[in-house]
């Protein structure tokens, strides 16, 4: 046997002794030392024949980590913006339940979950597959266009009956006509018990909008002259209401000050934030929130992964009427 390191050919009897080697160590976790003494080798051996049946392909690894997530596209994401984790669904369709069985692995009993309103968010709730028992609140006003009839508070407490527990719903508008008017309604008992506990979230799961009509739950509630300043002022993104600049800025004007809802403060406290993007048009905003820093962890599907791992800005300017 003390040969074989010099052995040429690669014939039978070694194919053999290097998948027997690969097996124990590799199948069966033996240690590379107690495979080498029952053979009689020595481990340096051992450990030229495991690469010898790797490049020879007696041993072929298979890396999968499930249909549900693309692992490539997940990793190249996570180092590129430099987040705690990304998770990559195959197709938008996936971005739910994907975030859903994340929801489910990561949140802890004790917990304090923060919901913020998206459409995407919704989904995710009606997907949990189990929840650990934990204190469930709302991130934000309600989205406050007439047509729409759904908000973060049905969320809030769908969440809370799956788990057992507590439910801190908001009832009042995301957006106020002013400062002061905001002021007053933030400080309402019920408001005031819900964003208190804001200030202690170990999750919070929000979307993210771009500044544009239709991608934004600020846009389109606002006039055209403010959409128009706000986008000269370098509005891109917009994250629970904060309106974020091309490299990251959270700005503060406007609509910042007429928010019902969790603050700066409280998102960059957070144990984990997770934002849910399933639209590449959005590539452009997440990647300015991305920058803010605001975000640890991003579930997005293939073609918005793709979107942001592409050189430069994208193709969707800044603004909209």
């Amino acid at each position: 046997m003390s040969g074989e390191d010099d052995a040429p050919a690669w014939g039978p009897a070694r194919r053999v002794l290097a998948a027997e080697v690969a097996e124990q160590v590799l199948l069966h976790g033996r240690s590379r030392i107690a495979v080498g003494t029952e053979l009689g080798l020595s481990r340096f051996q051992v450990a030229r024949l495991l690469d010898a049946a790797l490049e020879r392909g007696l041993v072929r690894v298979d890396i999968d980590p499930g249909a549900d997530v693309d692992a490539r596209r997940s990793s190249a994401v996570r180092a590129a913006h430099g987040l705690r984790r990304a998770l990559v669904a195959r197709d938008d369709g996936g971005v739910p339940a994907l975030a859903a069985a994340l929801l489910a692995e990561t949140v802890g009993t004790g917990d304090v979950l923060g919901l913020a309103w998206s459409r995407t968010v919704n989904d995710v709730v009606g997907l949990l597959p189990r929840l650990a028992r934990c204190t469930v609140v709302q991130l934000c006003g309600a989205y406050s266009l007439p047509w729409r009839r759904d908000g973060s508070a049905t969320a809030v407490f769908r969440a809370a009956a799956l788990c057992g527990g507590d439910a801190y719903p908001v009832y009042a508008p995301l957006l106020l006509p002013d400062a002061d008017t905001a002021r007053a309604v933030r400080a309402q008992p019920g408001v005031a018990d819900a964003l208190a506990r804001c200030a202690a979230l170990d999750t919070a799961v929000v979307g993210i909008g771009a500044w544009r009509a239709g991608h934004s739950t600020v846009h389109d509630v606002l006039t055209a002259p403010e959409r128009r300043r706000l986008a000269a002022g370098g509005a891109v993104g917009e994250v629970v209401g904060l309106l974020v600049d091309r490299v990251g800025r959270v700005l503060d004007s406007g609509p910042a000050h007429q928010l019902v809802a969790a603050g700066e403060a409280d998102l960059r406290a957070a144990g984990d934030v997770i934002a849910l993007v399933r639209d590449p048009e959005r590539a452009d905003a997440t990647r300015a929130v991305l920058r803010s820093g605001l975000v640890h962890t991003l579930v997005c599907d293939a073609a918005t992964a793709d979107a942001l791992l592409a050189p430069g800005d994208g193709r969707h300017p800044p603004g909209g009427a």
